[in-house]
């Protein structure tokens, strides 16, 4: 089935249909563009002030020949401010019809998806613009002060000659992860801090900004989320001096540095953990649940190696979120001055049985980050783990985003897996894998989701392909013109885009553990270093296609605004076909993406509304052309095969009234 979204009316909470500057007491104008052959009357706003709703006559404020606008008021008067509009048309064969963030409804609906906005003071300015990689930093790159010589064919002596833990397992730099078993965990390959540090300028060519490193504290295992202490960095990363060198060397090029840190749980061996069982009268042993002492306690998945926080305990929430000699605050502070925190196991955090503190925890976190920006004058990201449904999350005054599986890679990947791929398992314990799914049914399930979501929380969440937790996005996806269109999609829409180490270079991966594969890293002939090797483990080679592809949705992205803060408007919906809108006052722009031949797609340009097509990019399989004059001009899509295209669309929305 094919849903053909250009009739209906647009408005998102962008900068092109929501004027104005977002602080407490202001008064924003709504713009709502209704698109012919819909021809209302009158057009109301409803927005719920205090919780009582309040509705205002929005006024008809230009002619267009593709359809009218209509302009009205909405107040900043509460912490979240929702709204919707009523489409009044007597002669219609609906005329009464309300439009909110997931579409047209002709009853009456819940709140839930309403148009929101908030006032935005005091959150973090860059993350919109920002273009994240994700490093696990055993498989990076190994400092060259620690760097022994690896063997390109995978056999041979480890990377590193620093000595392994008696738990790690050394494995060859160039050898292939486990993808299952108790092994995952231990598998040594030796990267460090310094083997990040050394590689910025690769990170940087690649068009990211923003390092995101998975836990660095002292573990057991080389995920290190069964953390022994939070108070130091662990020496088989190069210790705390070498974080400290990172995080300068990551400034000094304007780059961010976030960490990773677990507030659901410790690790059995962890300090507080050990106080904890060997008294059961300490100031620990309130940071955990224990049903009978010291045995039986709560743990993350009933996994023993994992006793879970207890966040009623004051003393816990001092030392771990909650001000300036907390966990949270210090290593935002200098000589590390990280630049925010992913939490792990966000959704579970402070949750257990009948007690629930998640929102407390969060809170926690976000007023001590306040704290420390008001101290450096540094704006800092919170962003949350979660798998599922994170909207009920991210209201008030908590985690600033969350990483967006539910939004993004689970509809992608039940799109594009359907053609090429394997059915793939989100992360390798859900006992069902990603449906596959047709494109109208996939842009159904992300509207709906995304109309839950603030449009500053989306704007501020991590969208990913995959990480360091899920199968690789190539190996869901099948195919390098797959991959390609998956990335395209990462680049274009709402949120910060993710990329998982690897995944720029091709890098294969059925399991979050398989996934967590090494850099190739080579000295060419200039004596510049770079990930080239022809084959090697389960990746078959680097794909310089998909490189040279990533390097250049980076690169438009930075180049244009409307892909970094845009409203987003859904054009068409087709089972191989998807084409979207990005509205900003600088210039729409229209992004196409296919999985498969498909139909030819008609876009009157007039319906955007815009009078031409500017620049068009395509790749691979999928065209555009402009055929026609304005104001009748039309842009046609066919798809031959996977592909995108990239249109620049001129705007023509007149001053706000």
């Amino acid at each position: 089935m094919t849903a053909n979204l250009l009739t209906e009316p647009h408005h998102d909470s962008g900068p092109a249909h929501l004027l104005g500057v977002r602080r407490a007491g202001a008064v924003l104008t709504a713009r709502l563009w209704v698109p012919a052959p819909r021809s209302p009357e009158r057009v109301v706003l409803r927005q719920v002030v205090d919780g009582e709703p309040a509705v205002t006559e929005m006024e008809r404020v230009a002619a267009e020949p593709g359809g009218a606008w209509w302009e009205g008021p909405v107040r900043l008067v509460n912490p979240v401010n929702r709204y919707r509009f009523l489409l009044l048309e007597p002669d219609a064969e609906q005329p009464w019809l309300w439009y909110q963030r997931d579409g047209l409804s002709a009853h009456d609906v819940p709140d839930a998806t309403d148009f929101q906005v908030s006032p935005e003071e005091g959150l973090p300015q860059w993350v919109p613009d920002a273009v994240v990689y994700q490093i696990f930093p055993d498989r990076y790159g190994v400092g060259a002060a620690s760097a022994a010589q690896p063997s390109p064919s995978g056999e041979g002596a480890v990377a590193s000659t620093r000595t392994p833990p008696a738990w790690a397992e050394p494995r060859p730099w160039l050898s292939e992860p486990p993808a299952r078993g108790h092994v995952t965990g231990r598998v040594w390959y030796g990267g460090d801090l310094d083997g990040v540090a050394e590689h910025l300028e690769w990170i940087q060519d690649l068009g990211a900004d923003t390092v995101y490193l998975t836990p660095v504290f002292p573990a057991g295992s080389t995920h290190r989320y069964d953390a022994r202490s939070f108070e130091r960095v662990d020496e088989l990363l190069g210790g705390n001096e070498a974080l400290a060198r990172l995080a300068a060397a990551l400034h000094e090029r304007g780059m961010r540095l976030i960490l990773d840190l677990t507030t659901n749980h410790t690790g059995a061996t962890h300090d507080w953990f050990r106080s904890a069982v060997a008294d059961a009268g300490s100031t620990e042993a309130r940071f955990y649940s224990f049903e009978k002492h010291p045995d039986v306690y709560a743990c993350w998945l009933d996994v023993p190696s994992l006793p879970k926080l207890d966040h009623s305990a004051p003393e816990l929430r001092d030392r771990l979120v909650r001000g300036e000699d907390s966990v949270t605050a210090r290593w935002l502070l200098p000589p590390y001055e990280a630049d925010g925190w992913r939490t792990d196991v966000a959704n579970m955090t402070g949750r257990h049985g009948m007690t629930d503190l998640a929102h407390q925890a969060a809170a926690d976190m976000r007023a001590t980050m306040a704290q420390v920006e008001e101290r450096t004058g540094r704006e800092t990201w919170l962003v949350a783990e979660h798998f599922y449904d994170a909207s009920a999350d991210l209201t008030g005054p908590g985690w600033h985003g969350a990483m967006n599986y539910m939004g993004l890679t689970r509809p992608l990947w039940a799109w594009l897996s359907a053609t090429q791929g394997e059915a793939a398992h989100l992360f390798d314990s859900w006992p069902t894998p990603v449906p596959h799914l047709p494109g109208d049914e996939v842009v159904a399930g992300a509207r709906r989701y995304a109309g839950t979501i603030p449009p500053a929380a989306l704007e501020r969440s991590m969208n990913l392909l995959g990480s360091h937790d899920t199968p690789r996005v190539r190996s869901v996806v099948g195919t390098r013109e797959l991959q390609m269109v998956a990335a395209t999609v990462l680049f274009t829409v709402p949120g910060v885009p993710a990329v998982f180490s690897g995944d720029e270079l091709g890098a294969t991966g059925t399991t979050g553990e398989h996934s967590r594969t090494t850099i190739p890293w080579v000295t060419g002939a200039d004596g510049v270093q770079g990930p080239e090797v022809a084959e090697y483990g389960s990746w078959g080679g680097v794909d310089r296609v998909v490189l040279g592809h990533y390097r250049a949705l980076a690169r438009r992205r930075r180049e244009t605004p409307a892909l970094r803060r845009g409203g987003l408007r859904w054009l068409h919906a087709g089972a191989d076909l998807l084409v979207w809108q990005r509205t900003h006052p600088d210039g729409d722009v229209l992004v196409a993406v296919a999985r498969d031949a498909a139909a030819p797609v008609r876009i009157p340009l007039k319906a955007l509304p815009a009078e031409t097509a500017g620049r068009i990019e395509t790749v691979g399989a999928l065209s555009a052309t402009v055929e026609g004059e304005r104001p009748d001009a039309v842009l046609v899509l066919a798809a031959d095969g996977p592909g995108s295209v990239i249109v620049d669309l001129p705007r023509t929305a007149p001053p706000s009234h």
